[in-house]
Parts: C-alpha cells; structure tokens; sequence
C-alpha cells in the first residue's frame, strides 16, 4: 500500500516537471547556472552579460506553475521569494518581478518583451521564446 502512494508521488513530480524557463529571443545566454536563475528571480541580478536590463515576469504566489518553478529550479518556497521581493520594495532598494496573471501573458509578455525571463508549462512554449537551459 505504501508503495502504491509513492507512486503516485513520484509521478506528480514528474507531472510538476513539465515546465521551462524562457526568455525573449533577444537574450543571447542559452544556459544559466542554477544560482543565477536564483540571482534573477531574487532580484539581485539585475542585467544579462551584454548590458541588457533583465526583466523578470512571475505568476501570482499560489499558481501551481509559480509554485513548480519556486521548489523545482530555484529551491526556495513562494513565500521566500514573496518575502524578498518585499523587503526590497519596502526599503526602497529595488523592485519586485512583473506579475502576470495567465500562461498566455506570461508568453506575451516574454516573447515582446527585450532582455525578459520567466517561465511556462512545456505545451505552451512557442517558437517566439527561448528555452533557457539550467546548469
């Protein structure tokens, strides 16, 4: 029985994997470290190599994609990433990521957008973004 369960875990991460992150098609990096992804969406790194301004685009705090990428690629709840986009709001020492409320707006958004990173679920990714691969 309790093997059973832990099927069905598994299989929801696996589930919860299906997704990339992204960027417009101007940004020349084809991979990032995993402490860089962290570094951009916590804020802290704030241009790609080449000067552009990086613009980071986010799903709201309880969207099930937010959540994926929070704990999959940047190994951090939520509610961590809330708390530093606040305390860099609230001190007046930076801004918090662009929050957009639908898959289609965060492709729009990305795909329009120069120097923009964010992230979708694998089936909605198009020709009009780049998948960024994660080291």
């Amino acid at each position: 029985m309790i093997f059973v369960g832990l099927l069905g875990v598994k299989a929801d991460a696996r589930a919860n994997d299906h997704f990339e992150i992204v960027t417009n098609p101007n940004v020349s990096e084809v991979a990032l470290s995993a402490n860089s992804l962290r570094s951009i969406f916590s804020m802290s790194l704030k241009t790609w190599p080449n000067g552009t301004k990086i613009r980071v685009f986010v799903l709201s705090d309880d969207d099930q994609l937010h959540k994926a990428v929070s704990k999959g690629k940047l190994n951090v709840f939520p509610y961590q990433l809330r708390s530093t986009w606040d305390r860099l709001v609230f001190s007046g020492t930076g801004q918090a990521p662009v929050r957009v409320n639908s898959i289609e707006e965060m492709l729009d958004k990305v795909a329009n957008t120069p120097g923009a990173i964010g992230y979708l679920w694998r089936a909605n990714i198009n020709e009009n973004v780049n998948v960024l691969q994660i080291k």
